[in-house]
């Protein structure tokens, strides 16, 4: 009898557990699985590269006339996959690169920026197109440059099954004050990986009612993936550029990592003297096309007998100071800037050097001339010495030595497609022909640096 009881009581819990479980309670309704993550895309073993890649560049019909020139300098229309996101139809079909016009956003609340909402909500709009085989999906406005091919470097580099939030940070502190450390900002390109673009389509027009009272799209966008739990994975090598005057110290000293991303060119000093700032980019353009994973990068050496260092960005510019500078403060910018919103002289994100007032402190300047392929796997870059007309001049017999070298002819090995998968670890370069300067030409090599190899005063 008691057996029967208990067969009973037991066979009448499992049937209630059954029908709590089985079934979708009406009073703890488990959450719906949401379309857009039932389509991420299925695991894939092969390495990304740019056709894994969707872009979504925010522009306006009124602003894309005058930026669409940045746009093609990096765009490669046989390769490249994405929209620029209007804000209506173009008159006469002046897009000549592939573009949608974003659905209705003026439903949305805003508080000083409109346009806002509505770039924010790029990264749904292109999510919801359903593109096959995507892995990241990158956001960028109409005068960000990037440089695609360092882009895909650095995502190959994590697993796109996973969510990640990637770009960078101001370089001015009062803008990261003013908006977050936490955040990407939206200038400089940001990458989202698909599962987390699937859930953000599923959130993201519910969230952005609630942070009306940000500024820009980036903020509301970064608001929203903190809801989420998925903070900022910072990679140094996503430029904003809010920084104002000449953008020379900043470039001539790049952190080590690929360059990815350059913002706001417009409201800086051309990068090249004697050229306008869309040339200067033509001009570094051509250098990436020729070794995209060794453009900006530093590398350092000695002439002993003479008592020079020598510091090059590799694509950009070379420096010859006649007098031993430690790598410590070589790999330090010089301040040649100031900050974006109150133009002061700091702080910035990174540690800087001044520029002294003392002619014989600079170094001697030599801006790119030329970039060329040797044979299957090699480069040969030539920089001219740059001669500034104004200011003061040093007449100390060890600069005028320097002065003499009117160009540096600089060989390398192109770097090869893992260069950033491995640890970061800056080259090495020696000068050639045992330092001799024939004809005002001075010759360096860049290679890896020895096992035992430092490069020290």
């Amino acid at each position: 009898m008691r057996i029967g009881l208990l067969v009973c009581l037991v066979a009448s819990i499992s049937l209630a557990l059954h029908s709590t479980f089985a079934t979708r309670s009406k009073l703890f309704p488990l959450p719906e699985r949401s379309a857009a993550a039932a389509k991420v895309s299925p695991r894939n073993s092969a390495p990304t590269n740019l056709s894994h890649i969707v872009f979504g560049i925010g522009a306006s019909v009124h602003t894309w006339h005058d930026r669409n020139r940045y746009t093609l300098q990096w765009w490669d229309p046989n390769a490249t996959r994405g929209f620029v996101w209007l804000d209506g139809e173009p008159v006469n079909n002046t897009v000549s690169l592939p573009y949608r016009v974003s659905e209705d956003w003026t439903g949305f609340k805003y508080s000083s920026s409109q346009a806002a909402v509505r770039i924010a909500r790029i990264v749904l709009e292109t999510f919801r197109l359903g593109l096959p085989n995507v892995r990241w999906f990158v956001m960028g406005d109409d005068d960000t440059v990037f440089f695609a091919d360092n882009l895909v470097s650095v995502l190959a580099s994590y697993d796109h099954n996973q969510m990640y939030y990637i770009g960078g940070n101001s370089e001015s502190v009062e803008q990261d004050v003013m908006h977050s450390y936490d955040m990407a900002f939206g200038g400089g390109g940001f990458a989202i990986s698909y599962p987390l673009a699937a859930l953000l389509a599923n959130v993201l027009d519910g969230c952005l009612d609630r942070y009306y009272l940000f500024y820009g799209s980036d903020q509301r966008v970064w608001a929203c993936l903190s809801e989420i739990g998925v903070p900022l994975t910072v990679q140094r090598g996503f430029h904003q550029l809010d920084i104002r005057g000449d953008p020379y110290g900043f470039l001539a000293a790049h952190p080590l990592a690929p360059l990815v991303s350059l913002h706001h060119l417009d409201y800086l000093h051309p990068m090249f003297p004697n050229q306008t700032q869309f040339d200067s980019l033509k001009s570094l353009m051509r250098a990436y096309r020729v070794d995209p994973r060794r453009l900006l990068q530093q590398c350092f050496c000695y002439d002993t007998k003479r008592k020079w260092t020598i510091s090059i960005a590799w694509g950009y510019t070379l420096q010859i100071y006649p007098f031993m500078v430690p790598t410590k403060d070589l790999q330090r910018p010089m301040q040649t800037f100031k900050t974006w919103r109150s133009w002061s002289n700091g702080p910035f994100t990174f540690n800087t050097r001044p520029v002294s007032p003392d002619p014989c402190q600079q170094p001697v300047i030599y801006f790119l001339d030329r970039v060329e392929k040797v044979g299957e796997s090699g480069s040969l870059t030539s920089y001219v010495r740059f001669v500034n007309k104004k200011g003061q001049k040093c007449g100390k017999q060890e600069y005028k030595s320097a002065m003499s070298v009117q160009r540096v002819m600089v060989s390398s090995m192109k770097t090869d497609t893992n260069y950033w998968k491995k640890a970061s670890v800056r080259q090495c370069c020696e000068i050639m022909d045992h330092g001799n300067i024939n004809n005002g030409i001075m010759k360096i090599r860049i290679r890896k640096c020895r096992p035992w190899e430092t490069v020290t005063i």
